[in-house]
């Protein structure tokens, strides 16, 4: 009889045991699915940029003989970034973004000083387009930081943190600024 106690007893641990750790390890695997599903957003964003760059440059560049190495910064940072477009390595690919962004930033900051690029339709067709990847860029950002930080509370919140260790769900890192990025750009016009 005492051992049948001890038997429905461990049964009862299992059963408790099992309805926690089963719904805790699921939810863990949305959220980090969540978190893959977001990052891939940001590829995809990433992947526009790299797409729309290209065919900016193209037509800077039927007007702009002058702007020729800023021309040339914006296809080597290109071709950099394109290159890690697949990676995981989120630090490697945001910084080799991050030179897309600045370079072609750079190249509309300058483009504004000369009213006969700012008046070809194509290129203003283009300047919006880059405008609105960017604002794509940044809200991926954004929500694969949400995702990032919903993750991460789960991970390390009691009692789920427990099946995390466990199951090897471990915190991961979103999206942070740059060193010095509270710092202005200072573009320089002087040759």
């Amino acid at each position: 009889m005492q051992g049948k106690k001890i038997v429905y007893i461990i049964i009862a641990l299992l059963a408790v045991m099992a309805l926690f750790f089963i719904p805790t390890y699921n939810g863990l695997v949305k959220k980090d699915e969540q978190v893959n599903l977001q990052w891939n957003e940001v590829q995809n964003v990433y992947q526009r940029r790299l797409d729309l760059v290209p065919n900016l440059v193209q037509i800077v560049k039927g007007g702009a003989d002058y702007e020729q190495t800023t021309l040339q910064k914006i296809a080597a940072a290109r071709a950099a970034a394109a290159s890690g477009v697949t990676s995981n390595a989120y630090d490697a690919q945001t910084k080799a973004q991050n030179e897309v962004a600045t370079a072609t930033n750079r190249l509309l900051i300058n483009v504004e000083n000369y009213p006969d690029l700012q008046g070809t339709r194509a290129f203003k067709d283009l300047q919006v387009q880059l405008e609105g990847t960017e604002r794509r860029v940044k809200f991926a950002r954004k929500d694969f930081n949400a995702a990032i930080a919903t993750y991460n509370s789960s991970v390390r919140s009691f009692p789920t943190s427990v099946a995390a260790k466990l199951f090897g769900f471990a915190s991961r890192d979103g999206f942070t600024s740059d060193a010095g990025a509270e710092n202005a750009v200072e573009i320089n016009f002087k040759k």
